[in-house]
């Protein structure tokens, strides 16, 4: 039985203990920009976000699977068409890296830039250049959203770039370490499963939530 098990109730509630080791007074006074890695990400950025002003965005990243296996990814693309290989993986079942390249593009143009129109009416994400920006996710399984979006915020030269997730497994914690200014987080997990299983309740994120979040980001911060 994990002793982690549902130790937290759901993305408010992880957001709200997180408040509390977030430096907020920082980020208000240096204008981070708070940017989700995935759309349960955006519910937990929002929460994290409150009443403050700060910037809100998401991030969109998307998973390549390995070509005869749908449950394994081998690499991971976001909407800058930046990609992270799985190198381990991508060996060990001797994938072809024009496939690889092929299915990131792919996925680029079917799905990417369909979230983009739609949740962003065709604006592009916007560049990070000298700006502070705190990365959000709820979890993360293997780090792959994490190092993607590092990945396209470093390539922007971004004044410091931090993490804020509630639950990370250890071997994740030690790598983002190397590439981040501080990560925020709750509890690191050596055995980590997957990240519902910290949450009692975890509620997938349907597309009208997106937009009700993004459009009353929108409408606070005018």
């Amino acid at each position: 039985m994990q002793k982690y098990k549902h130790i937290l109730l759901d993305r408010e509630d992880a957001a709200k203990k997180l408040r509390d080791v977030i430096p907020l007074q920082q980020l208000k006074e240096e204008a981070w920009n708070i940017v989700a890695v995935s759309k349960g990400g955006l519910e937990l950025a929002s929460y994290i976000k409150g009443k403050l002003k700060n910037n809100l965005e998401i991030l969109f990243l998307e998973a390549v699977m390995a070509p005869n296996n749908s449950e394994c990814e081998v690499a991971r693309v976001s909407e800058t068409e930046e990609i992270v290989l799985n190198e381990e993986l991508i060996n060990s079942f001797e994938i072809q890296y024009d496939y690889i390249y092929g299915e990131a593009h792919r996925k680029h143009e079917e799905d990417i830039l369909s979230y983009i129109y739609k949740y962003r009416k065709g604006k592009p994400f916007p560049n990070m250049n000298n700006q502070v920006v705190m990365l959000v996710d709820e979890g993360s399984e293997t780090g792959s959203k994490f190092m993607t979006a590092l990945k396209t915020i470093l390539a922007q030269k971004p004044k410091a770039v931090y993490i804020a997730a509630p639950v990370l497994p250890s071997d994740v914690l030690e790598l983002l370490e190397t590439f981040v200014d501080d990560i925020f987080f709750l509890y690191d997990i050596d055995d980590y499963v997957e990240t519902a299983l910290y949450y009692e309740n975890l509620e997938i994120i349907n597309d009208e939530k997106i937009e009700e979040i993004l459009s009353k980001d929108l409408k606070d911060n005018r």
